[in-house]
């Protein structure tokens, strides 16, 4: 098995922690030591020795410096952020150059918090075996715990003749309201789509003429670009999502429902589900930082300068170089859109 970690992301969402020159996959934001990045990277080495780093430019030093264990041809670098759809393009036609078309390829995301590595193996081996039996793309989707309003959703066929842990993809949904994500949660018949999926090249070759031209045309260029023409050409593509561009079309998509954690830290109020808080349900990491009648709340700081926080319930409080940060947590999924507009206003944030 092949597998690429897809480290990109500009690291709006969890500002002023996470910047689009140090977005979150770089953080080591639970605890043990290791990044988010690094992490996948240590999942990954239990499935193969075979991995590869798609990253944009703007951090890419900083990838490397985290794994420096591959080797240079390891890292794919984006001359810019075209959307996964043309990352995952640049990553195929790379891998193309060195590696047989029916070795399984598996795509995966740098900033997925996930506790249970053995699980996470047990349910890509499967996946693995599937897709090379089916000689289809095969998708890993988790079993939702919630009916949560803020990922898209799989829904289950019927099972994979002669399968028991295997099921035909029927549709996909999108980020559905409260009521619908309730109705997902209680028919058992939907998956959160965490955007894994796995297949050999020849697959996903076949799959982009047939249902993604386009796509299949940035490849074929992006295979016979010179070295000094690649910058030029992959700027020239228009921004797309995988799923828009070429998997949402594939007919004959399969699904292993996983069996392990898994948890996107899309907001703070994610990450404070993924550290340790104390009795209170507070997590407070930094220097000179005073609570008083302050429950589950997140209160982190980078810097000396003293932190007071009085009286306050279901916060997040984030002191950086980069800014400072108060929100409601249950709010704190607005930080993306906020910090875009800081961003306009000072280039440097």
């Amino acid at each position: 098995m092949i597998i690429v970690i897809i480290a990109g992301g500009s690291g709006t969402r969890l500002w002023p922690l996470s910047t689009p020159d140090y977005p979150k996959h770089l953080l080591k934001i639970n605890g043990d030591g290791r990044s988010l990045l690094q992490q996948t990277y240590d999942r990954s080495r239990k499935l193969t020795d075979t991995i590869y780093v798609v990253s944009d430019h703007s951090h890419i030093e900083h990838v490397r410096q985290q794994l420096p264990d591959l080797p240079q041809e390891a890292f794919i670098v984006e001359p810019g952020r075209r959307g996964t759809a043309n990352c995952i393009v640049a990553a195929l036609s790379c891998i193309s150059k060195g590696h047989d078309q029916q070795e399984t390829i598996a795509f995966i995301h740098a900033d997925h918090y996930i506790r249970d590595n053995e699980g996470f193996v047990h349910s890509f081996h499967l996946a693995e075996r599937v897709a090379i039996k089916a000689n289809r793309i095969v998708l890993v989707g988790v079993e939702p715990d919630r009916p949560a309003t803020g990922f898209g959703y799989i829904e289950k066929g019927g099972l994979l003749e002669g399968q028991t842990l295997t099921y035909n993809v029927k549709s996909f949904k999108e980020k559905p309201d409260y009521q619908t994500a309730k109705s997902y949660l209680k028919s058992g018949n939907y998956l959160w789509n965490c955007g894994y999926f796995l297949g050999s090249l020849a697959t996903f070759l076949a799959s982009m003429e047939q249902y993604a031209p386009e796509l299949a045309g940035h490849y074929q260029k992006l295979l016979t670009a010179p070295q000094e023409d690649y910058e030029t050409t992959y700027l020239a593509f228009k921004p797309e999502a995988i799923d828009y561009a070429l998997i949402e079309k594939v007919p004959d998509l399969l699904v292993v429902p996983a069996t392990f954690d898994w948890m996107d830290l899309g907001s703070f109020n994610d990450l404070s589900k993924a550290v340790t808080s104390d009795g209170q349900g507070n997590y407070l990491k930094g220097t000179n930082i005073e609570t008083e009648e302050v429950k589950n709340s997140f209160i982190y700081s980078e810097e000396d300068k003293p932190i007071a926080v009085i009286g306050l319930d279901n916060v997040a409080v984030v002191n950086t170089p980069h800014g400072l940060l108060v929100t409601r947590k249950d709010l704190s999924q607005r930080v993306g859109d906020v910090s875009k507009r800081l961003e306009k206003n000072d280039p440097g944030v």
